[in-house]
């Protein structure tokens, strides 16, 4: 378990590390293109920032609305509630506020910004159809999320890749509207403002590969956390097959939200390489084998 949390750890670091150097470099790439391609840095990084402040302080208010979900009581859900309690005190952080989907697909998701400020919503089919060593599986990896600042986290990437997404619409429409007229740097060298081009027009296609990697590598900490937390990653293991078993539709779900369930609910049942490297969610085969290696 240690070792699987050192190593995704590492990973995410590693990908940020790239992405930073992919927005220097896309920078870099416009400077050689337009002479005056500073020009565009300033606006695309305040919109960026401007973004990112609204969704890190109301994204949780916009998803558990967009998601049909109410907020639920100790004596409502006295079974959750006791589960969610438990594994708070082995986490070391406050109870999360705990929300209810009134749909037969089991899933969840945790949202919110800290600890202090944080969410957890799960569907009834998610306590109707798993046992209670599951649930606390499914509990634990949401609050390994939230223990793991990764909406934090998740929203520096977004900086990150929104910024160079931001950056090359910005310098493709400026190259456009332009009628591809451009005053190049770089000694007029043909070649090196042809690498520039294909750079700007690349970059934001292998930011959001990364971004959809880095997505991946913290559900793989989220479960190798979750089984820390609950000494048992069977649990967690069980349950990820129950949940990717299920063939009922989550009818509340949504491209905008589907990425924070534990579980894809808008499942492609098309297997294949390319699926799996636009997915915001690892196989359940490789997270469970990961798991049951534990």
């Amino acid at each position: 378990m240690f070792d699987a949390i050192a190593t995704n750890k590492r990973n995410s670091y590693a990908l940020i590390f790239l992405a930073t150097l992919i927005l220097a470099g896309l920078v870099y790439a416009i400077g050689l293109y337009f002479e005056m391609g500073r020009w565009f840095v300033a606006p695309a990084l305040i919109v960026a920032l401007l973004m990112t402040w609204s969704s890190y302080f109301y994204s949780d208010r916009i998803v558990l609305s967009m998601s049909q979900a109410r907020p639920v009581t100790k004596d409502q859900e006295p079974y959750l509630w006791n589960t969610v309690e438990g594994l708070s005190i082995a986490a070391g952080i406050p109870v999360p506020r705990l929300y209810l989907i009134e749909d037969s697909a089991p899933n969840a998701f945790a949202t919110g910004r800290d600890p202090r400020h944080a969410a957890i919503c799960v569907t009834r089919g998610l306590l109707d159809k798993l046992n209670r060593l599951e649930l606390e599986g499914v509990i634990g990896h949401e609050m390994s999320h939230i223990g793991n600042y990764d909406i934090r986290f998740m929203t520096l990437v977004s900086v990150l890749i929104g910024s160079v997404i931001l950056l090359s619409d910005w310098a493709l429409r400026g190259l456009w509207y332009g009628g591809g007229r451009r005053r190049g740097r770089g000694g007029g060298n043909p070649i090196v403002l042809i690498i520039a081009l294909i750079f700007i027009i690349l970059s934001p296609i292998i930011a959001q590969l990364m971004q959809l990697a880095l997505s991946r590598q913290r559900e793989f900490l989220a479960d190798a956390s979750g089984a820390k937390l609950t000494r048992y990653p069977e649990g967690l293991a069980s349950a990820l097959e129950k949940i990717a078993a299920d063939t009922e539709p989550l009818e509340v779900a949504n491209k905008a939200t589907a990425h924070l369930y534990i579980y894809n609910p808008l499942r492609d049942y098309r297997k294949s390489w390319l699926n799996n490297l636009f997915s915001t969610h690892p196989p359940i085969v490789d997270r469970v084998k990961r798991l049951r290696a534990m």
